[in-house]
């Protein structure tokens, strides 16, 4: 089985895939035989091939044909598998969590979501979470994001509050924190705010 078995947008995704990006799947799907996870070289660019990559393998799984071709079925599946494993350990982009959570979401792969909301924690920054809040229209992954934030420390949320972008997403983080969680930072910073807002009007 050759990647021009797996059908022609994948063959073609994966021509244009740099070689490191080739090499680093390789090295990941060897990895899953002796252990569960490989340190490889990662970059911005990795990201949005696997990304192109993931959408590729994806969209041909629907492929009435190819579902009936087992091998191909069940090789497009592993690598889609081995490809979301190195995005869920490397990649620090919003595009790429929100991919990752509406597969998983479509898929009913609650196991999945758990390790994404692990790396949401683990890995992101508050500027990355509020922008998958941002970017998203799904009202569980904004759930998902809103909660990553109020876990957050209070002086990093601040960080964000002039940000016209985000104040908004970072003003309901804070009001999250400090009347659900009854943090007094955050709730001290929100009589500033709101304070300052009052001095502005008049």
């Amino acid at each position: 089985m050759t990647i021009k078995d797996l059908g022609a947008r994948v063959e073609r995704v994966w021509e244009g895939l740099r070689p490191v990006t080739k090499k680093m799947l390789v090295g990941a799907m060897q990895a899953q035989l002796t252990s569960p996870k490989g340190k490889f070289s990662y970059d911005a660019q990795a990201d949005w091939e696997l990304s192109e990559l993931l959408s590729a393998l994806d969209e041909q799984a629907n492929d009435s044909e190819i579902k009936k071709n087992t091998e191909a079925y069940s090789e497009i599946r592993h690598l889609a598998e081995t490809v979301v494993d190195v995005l869920e350990e490397q990649s620090e982009s919003a595009e790429v969590y929100i991919q990752l959570a509406e597969r998983a979401l479509k898929n009913k792969d609650y196991g999945q979501i758990d390790k994404l909301t692990d790396a949401l924690i683990l890995r992101f920054s508050v500027g990355e979470v509020c922008e998958i809040v941002r970017q998203t229209d799904n009202p569980a992954i904004r759930a998902l994001g809103f909660e990553t934030l109020a876990l957050m420390p209070t002086d990093k949320l601040v960080e964000l509050i002039d940000d016209p972008l985000y104040d908004e997403i970072v003003r309901l983080a804070l009001e999250q924190q400090a009347f659900e969680y009854e943090l007094e930072p955050a709730r001290q910073v929100l009589e500033q705010i709101e304070f300052i807002d009052g001095m502005n009007e008049n």
